[in-house]
């Protein structure tokens, strides 16, 4: 009885840090975005980072994939393993992010005619679902890791499509953007 509640009691601090950190990320990444002055990193190497946050978006596309072909023929470590995979590559990809998006300029889009609106749809898309990703995603691993499958499912209705489309949309954004990045 006393181990049940104690697991309950670290459980509810759990999703008190997930939801902490599913909030706190996407503020933390619109100051950022927003903020009148960037830092000064003394360094041109921060615009090699979008490709590199391009190159990191496709293996975590593929890691994503993977997982799901894992998990259909319940090979059930392989699939965990990829997951893992995909959710250090999200970490990482973000620390990337926000290294350049707080030191350099964002840089506008230059298509004209019909890729236009299609372009800038693909981007708010890839924002919005973007900024609420982080919260199914930490909970579908969260319930991955500690094996409690029926939650884990419940939650990867949502977690995956969501996971898969930003990780798909983040590279089509970059490649639509990157004749215009300035070096």
């Amino acid at each position: 009885m006393e181990a049940n509640k104690s697991l309950l009691e670290q459980e509810g601090k759990v999703k008190n840090w997930i939801i902490f950190i599913s909030i706190l990320i996407p503020v933390a990444v619109a100051v950022l975005l927003f903020m009148p002055q960037k830092v000064d990193v003394g360094a041109e190497w921060v615009y090699f980072l979008p490709h590199l946050n391009a190159i990191i978006n496709s293996a975590t596309t593929l890691a994503l994939i993977l997982g799901l072909i894992f998990v259909k023929n319940k090979m059930y470590s392989y699939h965990g393993a990829t997951m893992s995979v995909a959710f250090g590559l999200g970490a990482i990809f973000l620390v990337s992010y926000v290294i350049y998006h707080g030191s350099a300029e964002s840089t506008s889009f230059g298509g004209e005619g019909w890729i236009r609106p299609v372009y800038y749809f693909l981007l708010i898309t890839h924002i919005i679902l973007a900024a609420v990703a982080l919260f199914p995603i930490l909970f579908a691993y969260y319930y991955g890791y500690t094996n409690q499958r029926e939650k884990h499912r419940k939650v990867v209705k949502y977690a995956y499509p969501i996971w898969l489309y930003v990780s798909v949309t983040g590279v089509v954004v970059y490649l639509m953007i990157s004749p215009y990045y300035v070096s």
